[in-house]
């Protein structure tokens, strides 16, 4: 996806900026926060919060870096604040939903069974440790490249390329784990 081209100093209307970085990033944003919290309510609050800080840091924004690096690392910092806050530590927040029905059996096998497998790989990586989860995340859902996560996360590339290296470790560990188990 391009990048929005962005000059804050020749902004009309602030509304009309963050609406489209709300429909061009919504959606990432969502999935991004979602990744650290492993709550889809959780993840859409926080997403809220994420658009709300961007609107009131846009006259911040200089366009030394790309608007889409800027407003993740503001997502990833409002992320990390969150894990650390006392509401995440002390509050639990249910999330059941309905189950989905469908008539053919046999696409319903080959769904359950996709699923299941789906299931297992979200689950092994959302209980990575975060610095583990957030590198998987960022490197092959949303396909940045190493440098790249290496400004967003504020750490070196050769860590950034450990902890992918000891996050596949760990997956591979823990998948073989529910397979033998």
């Amino acid at each position: 996806m391009e990048d929005l081209m962005l000059d804050v100093s020749e902004l009309a209307d602030s509304d009309e900026l963050i609406d489209e970085i709300m429909k061009r990033y919504g959606q990432d944003i969502l999935q991004l926060a979602f990744s650290y919290v492993n709550s889809k309510e959780v993840a859409e609050d926080l997403t809220q919060d994420i658009f709300i800080k961007c609107y009131k840091s846009l006259h911040t924004y200089n366009g030394k870096s790309k608007l889409r690096t800027w407003l993740w690392r503001i997502a990833i910092n409002t992320c990390k604040d969150y894990l650390k806050s006392w509401y995440n530590k002390r509050v639990l927040v249910s999330e059941e939903e309905p189950p989905n029905m469908s008539t053919k059996s046999d696409e319903i096998e080959e769904a359950v069974i996709q699923k299941d497998e789906d299931s297992r790989l979200v689950s092994a990586v959302m209980s990575l440790p975060i610095e583990y989860r957030e590198v998987v995340y960022l490197y092959y859902y949303e396909e940045l490249p190493i440098k790249e996560i290496s400004v967003l996360i504020d750490t070196k590339e050769n860590t950034v390329k450990t902890r992918l290296r000891k996050a596949k470790k760990l997956l591979k560990e823990g998948i073989e784990d529910q397979y033998d188990g």
